[in-house]
C-alpha cells in the first residue's frame, strides 16, 4: 500500500497506544492478591503470558517496519526547493531552531547595559554587546524566515509524497 510520511506518524501513534494498552493490561493482570483462607483461582484475572508477548512483539515488529521504512525514504527523497533530502531537513530544522532561540536572546540586549548584582563597592559595572544587535536582528528574521520556509516544505512533502510499504497494519 501507499502511504504517506504523515499518515504513517498516524499509524506509528496507534501502533504505540494499541501497545502501551496491552503492557497496562499486563501490569494489572499478570500479578494479582488473594487473602490466605480465599480462593485465589477464583480471583485470577485472565491473563495469557505467551499471547501478550506474541502481541507486543507483532506490534513492535511492525514499528520497526514502517521506521525502517520511513528511514530509507526519508534518505533518499529531497526535500522539493532545497539541496538536502528529507532525514538532513529533520537535522537541519533543530539547528535552526536552536540558532533561532540564540538570536532570540543576542537581538534584545542593550548595546550597553548596567551590571546588578552585590555592590562592594562604588564602582558600577556595565555590560557591553560585542556585536551589532542590528545585525542579530537581521540574522533572526533570516533564521525565522527560513525555519518557516523549510517546515512548510516539510508539512507538504509528509502530506503529499507517497512511499511503498508492504506489510499488514
Amino acid at each position: 500500500m501507499l502511504y504517506t510520511s504523515s499518515e504513517l506518524a498516524k499509524i506509528l501513534r496507534r501502533l504505540n497506544d494499541d501497545k502501551e494498552t496491552l503492557i497496562q493490561k499486563e501490569e494489572m493482570s499478570s500479578t494479582f492478591l488473594a487473602a490466605s483462607g480465599e480462593d485465589a483461582d477464583s480471583l485470577r484475572p485472565e491473563y495469557d503470558y505467551a499471547e501478550t508477548g506474541k502481541q507486543i512483539a507483532g506490534i513492535d515488529g511492525k514499528v520497526r517496519a514502517i521506521k525502517h521504512a520511513l528511514n530509507i525514504f526519508n534518505s533518499t527523497h529531497k526535500l522539493p526547493g532545497y539541496d538536502m533530502t528529507v532525514d538532513q531537513a529533520l537535522v537541519y530544522i533543530p539547528q535552526l531552531s536552536e540558532r533561532r532561540r540564540r538570536l532570540a536572546e543576542m537581538k534584545n540586549r542593550l548595546p550597553k547595559m548596567r551590571e546588578g548584582g552585590m555592590r562592594t563597592s562604588n564602582v558600577i559595572d556595565y555590560r557591553y554587546t560585542n556585536y551589532d544587535p542590528a545585525a542579530a536582528q537581521a540574522d533572526f528574521d533570516a533564521v525565522s524566515a527560513e525555519l518557516s520556509s523549510i517546515q512548510t516544505a516539510l508539512d507538504l512533502f509528509n502530506t503529499t509524497e507517497k512511499l511503498e510499504l508492504d506489510i499488514v497494519l
